[in-house]
């Protein structure tokens, strides 16, 4: 998929906003890879379609739906230090979801744009970096930025707010239905991208 291939709705937008995991980066399998060795003898708690399902949503969060709907009580903060850990021992992997990458090139400096992600600020960050991109960006939020994270509007109405921008001039970029129902709660216009392994 090329840039052109993205199909930016019409009208004017003042900013874009990018979610990070599966629309930047094609991290998914690595970041389920990690939760897997995090979760060990509990790992069939956490299948993959659930992952997909959960995709965009806060790494603490995930930890406590384990634990809820399955009646476990394990350590959130240790299991994300665990998980985190062992997805930065696979950041090398990391590849670029080029045609989205390649639009947030072409339009940095030409109008704000952001990085709104429900990772932690140092998986996200590196994960940037492994792309060569983490300095293009106005503006980067990650879940130790707000309250609520997706599908609640909160983490793209702070990246809205940090690049003084309107919320409804925004264009959100996400591949998640959580994503794109943050997108619309912030009253934002968006862009689904479809999965890397889907692209051509």
């Amino acid at each position: 998929m090329h840039t052109s291939d993205l199909r930016i709705p019409d009208g004017h937008f003042a900013a874009y906003i990018f979610d990070c995991d599966g629309t930047l980066a094609d991290t998914m399998p690595a970041h389920y890879r990690a939760w897997s060795s995090a979760l060990g003898v509990h790992a069939d708690k956490f299948p993959e379609a659930m992952h997909y399902e959960l995709g965009g949503t806060p790494t603490a969060k995930i930890l406590e739906i384990i634990n809820e709907r399955n009646g476990l009580n394990l350590p959130v903060a240790e299991l994300l230090e665990t998980k985190e850990a062992l997805f930065l021992t696979m950041i090398d992997e990391v590849k670029a979801i080029k045609s989205v990458v390649d639009l947030a090139i072409e339009t940095s400096g030409i109008k704000p744009i952001a990085v709104a992600s429900g990772g932690n600020r140092s998986v996200v960050i590196s994960t940037l970096q492994a792309l060569g991109i983490a300095d293009i960006f106005d503006a980067i939020v990650c879940s130790e930025d707000y309250l609520h994270g997706k599908p609640s509007p909160d983490p793209f109405l702070e990246a809205a707010r940090r690049l003084g921008v309107n919320p409804k001039d925004c264009l959100v970029f996400e591949d998640t239905a959580s994503g794109i129902a943050a997108a619309e709660a912030a009253g934002m216009r968006w862009v689904l991208i479809p999965p890397p392994s889907k692209t051509p």
